[in-house]
């Protein structure tokens, strides 16, 4: 891959006039291997996660030689993408359910097999999608996500995308993470395995989260994202303004608490159906 590294970093980092024959090939050659899982925008690392950033040069050089394409399917349904970002296609051999209404899932991205995609759902490119997980209805993986193995992203839970700056690290959601209905997860937050966002549970650089049971708060700092601890239970609160006008006004803002750590009673509600699989 060293060679496809190199190639993108000069592109990317050219002003002079490239012709699209010349990186016609580099870009099929990235896509193809992200759509199977040889590259990835990020990656574990020494116990913590690194990110590729000559991957995600590349998928911007996707968008800036990508030419506004006709991607319609036969007149029922119209779509206009760049013609460099088509809709992954798959086979009964990839074992990957995709469930009929409506989802999609865009070219460059890793599906793994035994992953359900209940409809509509959306997977952007970069995403990486592991073994085993459900992504449930109006669900998004956002641009070059990182999703491990057997998550469920419930109903209409929100990964988002990081693609800018190309340095940029990703969300990441680690194995066997359980992310409920309407959860938002943005800007390179980073979940530990085996982890429980209660449903409505908003995470992102910005968030202070209030671990209750080690009376500590975990937040973002300088090139640190936002960490939630491996088998945390994490749900929806609000702390008090200590302002007198918010005082006066009883006013509060979210936040997120940790209420416990998993136990056999959280594997218990959060064990996913074999059946479903």
């Amino acid at each position: 891959m060293k060679e496809l590294q190199n190639k993108i970093e000069q592109f990317y980092s050219s002003e002079s006039n490239i012709s699209v024959f010349d990186i016609e090939p580099i870009m099929h050659e990235l896509v193809s291997n992200l759509n199977n899982g040889k590259i990835r925008s990020a990656e574990p690392f020494n116990g913590s996660w690194k990110v590729n950033e000559w991957v995600k040069k590349g998928i911007l050089l996707l968008f800036r030689f990508g030419k506004l394409s006709n991607m319609s399917n036969e007149g029922i349904f119209s779509f206009f993408d760049k013609d460099t970002l088509p809709v992954h296609t798959f086979g009964l051999e990839d074992s990957v359910r995709i469930v009929p209404g409506g989802s999609s899932i865009r070219t460059g991205c890793y599906v793994a097999k035994g992953v359900i995609c209940m409809p509509p759902m959306y997977i952007n490119i970069g995403a990486y999608v592991d073994e085993g997980t459900m992504i449930d209805s109006h669900a998004l993986v956002g641009t070059c996500a990182q999703i491990g193995k057997r998550v469920h992203l419930s109903a209409a839970s929100q990964i988002g995308g990081v693609l800018e700056p190309p340095g940029a690290m990703p969300v990441i959601v680690e194995d066997d993470v359980m992310i409920g209905g309407n959860c938002g997860v943005y800007e390179g937050v980073l979940i530990r395995k085996r982890a429980v966002l209660g449903s409505g549970v908003i995470l992102n650089s910005s968030t202070r989260v209030y671990d209750i049971v080690n009376e500590k708060i975990l937040k973002a700092d300088k090139g640190i994202q936002l960490e939630i601890p491996e088998s945390a239970v994490v749900i929806p609160g609000s702390r008090h303004i200590d302002t007198e006008f918010s005082r006066a006004n009883g006013l509060s803002v979210s936040t997120a608490i940790i209420v416990k750590y998993r136990d056999e009673k959280t594997d218990a509600r959060t064990a996913l159906e074999q059946a479903l699989r």
